[in-house]
């Protein structure tokens, strides 16, 4: 090729690539359902944007490495202390049972409805094994279901990937190798495959510790030592056996994640941005590499294929993950409702599936079309059905404001005994011990992290809608109002100060700093609804849900004494409560 076509090809990848997102994002939907068809479009009506002939041999290992920072940024997000008790013994047993149970049906059906050789079968099988949090997480924010069911399902999709893909890799090299020494022979070369992972993933966060606690380096470069670190030793691992870099980057970011002396940032804007684009990009290019032709004869097969795994495959892997546990039978059929294919089934079907073909095995050339087919039959299926499943099981958050508090005063805790009689779900932070046990003890609900952004990052799931900013340091509410702590959500802006109580026929509270005016009633009447951007009501009640705000303290305003109360004008008994 010539530079001027690689240089179109790999602009015409990266803008379709942002291009389908930001549509995806307008239209509220997850951005696998514009990603896939649109690589596959742009593949069918150009040959510019096909990676084999951009890259040629370069793209399999880009695509792994590139799957390693997925992995590893997921596995940064998921906290071993969150994760206890009886949803600890679902997610083990969804991985350790529910990978055969898949792999066997899924072989079968490949067998019987798309007539694959046994080879062939076995591989597709392997790779429909993986879900992925690239798939997961987005559906999950979208349907907001109960705490416990987003974090089983969350950390399930982080840790089958690289399982999936080291069980895959196997399966090939077996396929390939021509070996059929039984399933000893299989067993051996999986485990010798996690252990050189595990070992990679030692070597790895040794690293992390030099670059993040030894040498302490800044956030920017502190990111950048992360990626080559994350990179060298995934690299490092798949050059000794395939796709055991994957299962080193998962390590890697689960003991940033949960070790103590790391200083990983609860907002990571660079990485979280690289790790779009790379899905993105990833989506487009290996989309493309799907031809029309291929497709012939598949899809009625590949339909019967996903209704097994939807309908049989996975209730039956989440009724033996739940068997004996502690969850509703809500949340139980919500587990077996959940199981999207993503961008780890797309990497392995585009590495795998070409190199049996090129080893002449009989059917190959079906795995990739196939694998295409059920990343977008499921992704879709479960966009369309995941909210009225949730709801008609009884599984989601209900849909309506819940403030964080940040602060622990007395009067602020009060504030928040007060709104939750309102009927409000309040979720609390402070920084002292001290302050924390008193919310403990009021019987508010705490929210955790030591640290604020950690704390609101972790708000996500728990479903918060407001953050108000009440301690006594009149800078650190000033600097926190400013700070990006939500990534893509707007929060609340705090006014400078707030002016005099008008008399809406509301009492006013007084307490020792700050001042905060609530419509308790607005909120509701009207709760929020995270994630769905501005509010649908006309313009004169989103004026007057406005009127909830918290304002930092004027500084020429003298304060009011501890404990006084005072009552506005004709505004007595209606509920208007306000805190200097």
């Amino acid at each position: 090729m010539t530079t001027n076509q690689l240089l179109i090809g790999l602009g015409l990848i990266v803008v379709l690539a942002v291009g389908s997102q930001v549509l995806a994002s307008r239209l509220r939907i997850p951005a696998l359902i514009v990603l896939l068809p649109v690589g596959f479009a742009a593949g069918a009506l150009t040959g510019d944007v096909n990676p084999d002939t951009l890259l040629g041999p370069a793209f399999q290992p880009m695509v792994s490495l590139a799957v390693a920072v997925i992995l590893y940024d997921a596995g940064l997000g998921l906290e071993l202390r969150k994760l206890t008790g009886h949803p600890r013994r679902v997610v083990w047993r969804l991985i350790a049972l529910g990978v055969p149970i898949t792999i066997a049906l899924a072989t079968c059906m490949a067998l019987v409805l798309l007539g694959m050789p046994s080879e062939a079968a076995l591989m597709t099988g392997a790779i429909l094994v993986v879900s992925g949090p690239t798939v997961v997480g987005p559906l999950l924010a979208f349907v907001r279901p109960s705490e416990r069911l987003q974090r089983i399902l969350a950390w399930e999709g982080s840790l089958i990937d690289p399982v999936g893909a080291i069980l895959g890799a196997v399966i090939f090299h077996g396929i390939v190798s021509g070996t059929h020494r039984g399933s000893g022979a299989q067993i051996g070369q999986f485990l010798a495959s996690v252990g050189i992972g595990a070992v990679g993933g030692a070597v790895g966060v040794a690293l992390l510790v030099l670059v993040l606690r030894v040498l302490r380096l800044g956030e920017v470069l502190g990111t950048t030592a992360q990626l080559a670190c994350v990179i060298g030793v995934a690299a490092a691992c798949d050059v000794l056996r395939d796709d055991t870099g994957l299962i080193a980057a998962i390590i890697m970011g689960l003991a940033a994640a949960n070790l103590r002396g790391f200083d990983i940032p609860a907002r990571r804007p660079f990485l979280e941005t690289l790790v779009q684009l790379i899905i993105g990009l990833l989506f487009i290019s290996i989309s493309a590499t799907v031809t029309p032709a291929s497709l012939r004869h598949l899809i009625l097969p590949t339909v019967g294929l996903v209704a097994v795994l939807v309908l049989v495959a996975r209730p039956l892997a989440a009724w033996a993950a739940t068997l004996r546990t502690d969850l509703t039978r809500g949340e139980r059929g919500f587990i077996g409702w959940m199981a999207p294919r993503g961008i780890i089934a797309a990497a392995t079907a585009s590495t795998f599936g070409p190199a049996l073909s090129a080893a002449h095995v009989g059917g190959a050339q079906k795995i990739l079309p196939v694998t295409f087919l059920v990343i977008v039959l499921t992704v879709t299926l479960y966009s369309l059905t995941a909210v009225p499943v949730a709801r008609r099981l009884g599984v989601t958050r209900p849909a309506r404001t819940r403030p964080l508090l940040v602060g622990g005063d007395p009067w602020v805790i009060e504030l928040g005994r007060c709104l939750q009689s309102a009927g409000l779900e309040v979720l609390m932070w402070a920084g002292a011990e001290t302050q924390r046990r008193q919310i403990r003890d009021t019987g508010l609900e705490l929210a955790t992290g030591e640290l604020l952004a950690a704390a609101i990052d972790g708000g996500f799931l728990e479903g918060i809608t407001m953050v108000l900013l009440l301690t006594d340091e009149d800078d650190f509410n000033a600097l926190a109002s400013v700070g990006d702590f939500a990534g893509q959500r707007r929060w609340p802006r705090l006014p400078a100060a707030a002016p005099a109580a008008r008399p809406w026929g509301r009492r006013a509270l007084h307490g020792r700093r700050g001042s905060v005016r609530l419509e308790v009633d607005q909120a509701r009447r009207h709760p929020a609804i995270p994630g769905r951007g501005a509010s649908r009501r006309p313009a004169g009640e989103r004026s007057a849900a406005r009127r909830s705000r918290v304002a930092l303290p004027d500084p020429g305003r003298r304060p009011a004494r501890p404990g006084h109360r005072a009552h506005d004008a004709g505004a007595a008994g209606r509920g208007h409560h306000r805190f200097p």
